[in-house]
């Protein structure tokens, strides 16, 4: 699995920023050009490791924080993921609805492949859950391999073009997906695609929204292809969830 990651990995960094930049993602939308058609393969659901709840966390004042620091610290070391991306995985689990189990190494597979954690570029993530400089996609124009979505003048806010859409932030919303999904994960009382506590807790009501049982294979595979409509995409979120997973059992 690790060969096979390292392959995917190559073939992604051609395309620039992650999956994102060649296909967009959590978006309730007609498929690209080059989305792979169903069948899909399911794979083994990944461990959902279990975060370990606790009082106090690596997170600004303001947020709501329920993983333990210790547990954080030493996740990170493990396994290489920026402490802030880690406790925002592990914070989303441990709000996930009582039906689903996600768990965080499915959500830091998603954030490595998307962003690199939030770290793409040289970028580094801060303690707030927001990487040094914003993080864009291309320009969702319809050209190549990505599908044409006029920008609003609401989503222009988010990144900056009037004429069309960006997927935006560490996890890559498309900012029509934020507006409907979009959920304040660290209680600052803003909901920002741009800030991977919030992000990430997104992506948990996402993957949670159509009831899969992410504990099995075929539901884990289900719940990642719904969003971003490539086997090799799952493949590789699955390769890097399996091991974080590794790394911290």
């Amino acid at each position: 699995m690790r060969v096979v990651a390292s392959f995917l990995t190559a073939l992604v960094a051609v395309g620039g920023l992650g999956y994102a930049a060649a296909q967009t993602v959590l978006a309730p939308q007609p498929p690209l050009e080059l989305a792979e058609p169903a069948p899909r393969v399911p794979v083994a659901a990944p461990a959902a490791a279990r975060a370990a709840s606790g009082a106090a966390a690596a997170a600004p004042a303001a947020a709501v924080t329920q993983v333990d620091l210790a547990w954080v610290v030493d996740v990170a070391t493990r396994t290489g993921i920026p402490a802030p991306a880690v406790r925002a995985y592990a914070n989303a689990q441990l709000t996930e609805p009582a039906s689903c189990e996600v768990g965080w190494t499915t959500l830091a597979g998603i954030g490595r492949v998307e962003s690199e954690h939030g770290t793409i570029g040289g970028r580094t993530l801060g303690d707030d859950g927001r990487s040094s400089e914003p993080i864009l996609g291309p320009a969702l124009d319809g050209v190549g391999p990505v599908a044409a979505i006029r920008a609003s003048s609401e989503s222009s806010a988010w990144h900056g073009d009037r004429n069309w859409d960006h997927a935006i932030g560490p996890l890559q919303f498309i900012p029509s997906t934020w507006e409907r999904w979009g959920t304040d994960g660290d209680g600052d009382g803003v909901a920002d695609p741009h800030d991977l506590d919030d992000a990430a807790r997104t992506a948990t009501q996402y993957l949670c929204a159509d009831g899969h049982d992410l504990q099995d294979g075929a539901g884990w595979s289900a719940a990642l292809f719904s969003y971003n409509h490539a086997q090799s995409y799952v493949d590789l979120v699955h390769s890097f969830a399996t091991q974080y997973a590794e790394a911290t059992s």
